[in-house]
């Protein structure tokens, strides 16, 4: 064995192992080119070997791999910098991962020779504390237990999600092959074929394969779709979009001659997949990327005109809720999931609330499209407006990305040399951008919600990524999605947050297993309490103002809405142009609980998504929105309650600085670091929260609509249209007066709860950490002296990393 192999095992504490490596003859060679049963071999122990696994993987990415130990070469996705690929390990024809790093990772993850990765220093930090975690003594006391509580708090699953809209053919599926670096993975047409199912796509963490998790709507909601779908069609209005839509659904599950079936809910037609009348999710695993676009294609695809389908006999679209695809090897997805959405929700209640909640999570939306229609694709745009209020004020969403792909066609250009081409290719993709974002800025209702700097639009082409024929790999704009996906994954950012928090629990337990100072500690402990009383009531102070502010938004709100609000139902009910054939649309409206799902006509005429919820709160939403956005917003560098929140301070950092509280150092670097991630977790539950509370307004409007829909729905015989247009008129004329101050009173109540919330919480927090500092003697508690300053040399490390990224 030479010093490397020896080296290596002590830096990731193996020192138990070297011997038998030492036996076995590895050197530093071999011992790049282990496999996981050779690792099995010579650590058996789950446990090292695990770490071992994936600190030689980690240690692989650091350094530029070696020609005699590299795979045979094969086709690859050219790197973000355009150089050179040889000797690198390279992706096969089926898609195999070759995930590119940009330079601010590269930087990260290799800073000398020896350095430690971000990943390996928080491994590091967690094996060290899982340590500590078994020092604390058993016996249960207040101290013991918050540490113990306190640890296990430590980890965070961080994940980041990119809601990608987009039509069939516009070139999604290329796009996302080639900005996470799969070459040929998801097949043109594998995504968005289905106008129903979300589709997930994110790194597997847990083992090399390739999975698809697939969730189905429930028994219950399929047999009531069932329902509804019979008897709609005993209307017999043939031409009607709903209609075909029924029958395409059907036909696909049970066959073209599904009308003369007669039991659809027998489990027979659910022998394939058990696991919808389970109601269990069912995984479909390879450990080869190209054969899982082909195993998804009967859960995820409508046509079945194409040969290879052909065979196919049953089509499960209609039953599945979501796909999550998971990738393994993907640097780019470790915390971010890209979802593929559906235009603008659907029918079926479950995947209309997935849909909603999806959206509202994103933190930034892509929408893609092909550059020769980008700024006249009113496809496009519908969907920007639809969705605008779930991503902003009801949602998280801080980035718009207009992508528009395909940006390498040139027939047109008068000048068929190289640069020519280049040239044209260019001025064309600045004239693109151009025209879209003029298009952005006449949107009136998106820009109540999202501002010019939130919008930005990309030239991008695969093709031209994979060749550069015409233009160089920055040209194609596919490096700055790589670099956008990489600064969203942020995972220095994680394992900083993760290790500062160890540090502030090992100072607190060894500053608690220092005895004395008990008179200073007192003193401390009341000034920080007295600060405490005075930060809250700065912050309660703010929150109060708040709610003072929107109650009278609320009150102009309602005065509007029972003034205007018959005009509103008109609109939805009885547009101009609408014939005596109306009567199937407002049928579906009503059945869907006031919402009509877009759907193109006989004349292959995009109809408009008519939601007459939305359309009755409008004039309450308007009255709140600018407020909201202020009080609530979506922008990363920008706190709730106008940064109030974020400026709690009990002034620890300065005082640790002090040479007077030199004996309670320790404790204030706890305290610190707890107010620190206190403000984080309560700025999250504000972000979850005022999504409820944003779309209160409407629900509780649904739900004083609901005896109206459900009168209407069961209305039938002769003038059904007129019949249907009384019943929905007279309960809104009747429940004006009720039904918005009630919303008022709802948003009010929640935005009173969270207040409430918020303050009980800060407050029980800070107060529990001070006193268990501060008034706890330290009899009990294990010296961990060596740990913090272990976890202090890795914090330092990771800060100088910081500093050198700014």
């Amino acid at each position: 064995m030479n010093d490397f192999v020896r080296d290596k095992l002590t830096e990731w504490g193996l020192l138990e192992w070297i011997e038998t490596f030492e036996e076995e003859g590895v050197d530093e060679e071999s011992f790049y080119s282990l496999e996981d049963q050779e690792i099995a071999e010579l650590i058996p122990k789950v446990g090292p070997r695990s770490r071992f696994k994936k600190r030689l993987k980690l240690l692989k990415e650091q350094n530029t791999a070696n020609p005699d130990t590299a795979d045979a070469p094969a086709q690859v996705i050219p790197s973000p910098s355009g150089t050179s690929n040889e000797g690198k390990r390279k992706s096969d024809l089926q898609g195999e991962s070759n995930q590119q790093q940009s330079p601010t990772k590269k930087k990260r993850l290799a800073k000398g020779p020896g350095a430690y990765s971000e990943e390996i220093i928080q491994a590091d930090v967690e094996n060290i504390m899982r340590c500590v975690l078994k020092k604390i003594p058993d016996q249960g006391n207040n101290l013991n237990d918050f540490l113990r509580r306190k640890i296990h708090d430590l980890k965070t699953d961080k994940r980041e999600v990119v809601g990608v809209f987009g039509q069939t053919g516009a070139g999604k599926s290329s796009l996302i092959n080639a900005v996470i670096g799969l070459k040929k993975f998801l097949p043109s047409g594998s995504i968005s074929a289905c106008t129903s199912v979300s589709i997930k796509v994110e790194a597997n963490m847990q083992n090399s394969n390739y999975e698809a998790i697939i969730e189905f709507i429930t028994k219950e909601e399929w047999r009531d779709e069932l329902w509804f779908s019979i008897n709609f069609r005993l209307e017999d209005e043939e031409d009607d979009s709903e209609y075909r839509d029924i029958d395409e659904k059907l036909s696909a599950l049970y066959g073209e001659d599904w009308k003369e079936k007669s039991d659809l809910m027998d489990a027979k037609y659910f022998k394939e997949i058990p696991e919808f009348l389970l109601s269990k999710e069912k995984i479909l695993t390879t450990d080869k990327a190209k054969d899982l676009p082909e195993k998804l294609i009967r859960y995820t695809r409508t046509k079945q005109d194409n040969a290879e389908d052909k065979g196919t006999k049953r089509w499960y679209w209609p039953l599945v809720k979501c796909v999550t695809i998971k990738v393994p090897n993907a640097d780019l997805l470790k915390h971010v999931t890209l979802v593929d959405l559906p235009g603008n929700g659907d029918s079926n209640k479950s995947r209309d609330t997935m849909w909603k909640t999806v959206v509202g999570s994103c933190s930034t939306i892509w929408i893609v499209t092909d550059i020769n229609r980008a700024a006249s694709d009113k496809e496009a745009w519908d969907i920007l407006k639809d969705a605008c209020s779930y991503m902003g004020n009801g949602g998280q969403c801080n980035q718009i990305h207009f992508i528009c792909t395909k940006s390498d066609p040139h027939q047109d250009a008068e000048d068929d040399s190289r640069t020519g081409i280049h040239d044209f290719i260019l001025k064309r993709n600045r004239q693109a951008k151009k025209e879209v974002m003029k298009e952005f800025n006449q949107l009136k209702e998106v820009k109540k919600h999202f501002s010019e700097e939130s919008f930005k639009v990309f030239t991008v082409s695969s093709v031209e990524f994979l060749n550069q024929e015409y233009l160089n790999q920055e040209e194609t704009e596919i490096p700055k999605l790589q670099e956008f996906l990489q600064e969203l994954n942020d995972c220095h950012k994680e394992t900083l947050n993760y290790v500062s928090g160890a540090r502030g629990i090992l100072s607190l337990i060894q500053g608690a297993s220092r005895r004395g100072g008990s008179e200073i500690k007192k003193d401390v402990c009341t000034i920080l309490e007295e600060k405490m009383t005075d930060e809250l009531e700065k912050v309660h102070k703010q929150m109060e103002e708040t709610y003072q502010a929107f109650e009278k938004c609320l009150s102009d709100g309602v005065e509007k809405s029972e003034s205007y609000c018959e005009k509103a139902l008109e609109s939805v009910i009885n547009p101009r142009g609408s014939g005596s054939g109306f009567h199937m649309t407002l049928r579906s409206l009503v059945t869907h609980n006031g919402i009509y799902k877009a759907k193109t006509n006989k004349n292959q005429k995009k109809r408009k998504q008519k939601n007459l919820n939305m359309a009755l709160s409008s004039y309450l939403t308007e009255s709140i929105d600018e407020k909201f956005k202020e009080t609530f917003p979506n922008e990363i560098n920008c706190g709730p309650f106008n940064g109030k929140l974020n400026s709690f301070s009990l002034d620890t950092k300065r005082m640790k600085m002090d040479p007077e509280y030199e004996d309670v150092e320790l404790q204030l670097e706890f305290l610190n670091a707890e107010e620190i991630k206190m403000k984080k977790k309560l700025i999250k539950i504000i972000r979850d929260r005022k999504k409820k509370i944003y779309s209160s307004l409407m629900t509780t409007v649904e739900e004083s609509m609901q005896k109206c829909y459900d009168d209407a729905k069961g209305i039938r015989g002769p003038d059904l249209l007129n019949n249907m247009r009384e019943t929905m008129r007279k309960h809104v004329h009747d429940s004006k007066n009720i039904m918005f101050k009630n919303a008022k009173k709802v948003m009010l109540n929640q935005l009173r709860e969270l207040r409430d919330d918020i303050l009980k919480d800060l407050k029980e927090t800070m107060q529990e950490s001070i006193e268990l500092s501060l008034k706890t003697d330290g009899y009990s508690i294990p010296d961990v002296a060596e740990e913090l300053d272990m976890v202090k040399n890795h914090h330092e490390e990771l800060t100088g990393s910081a500093e050198e990224d700014q």
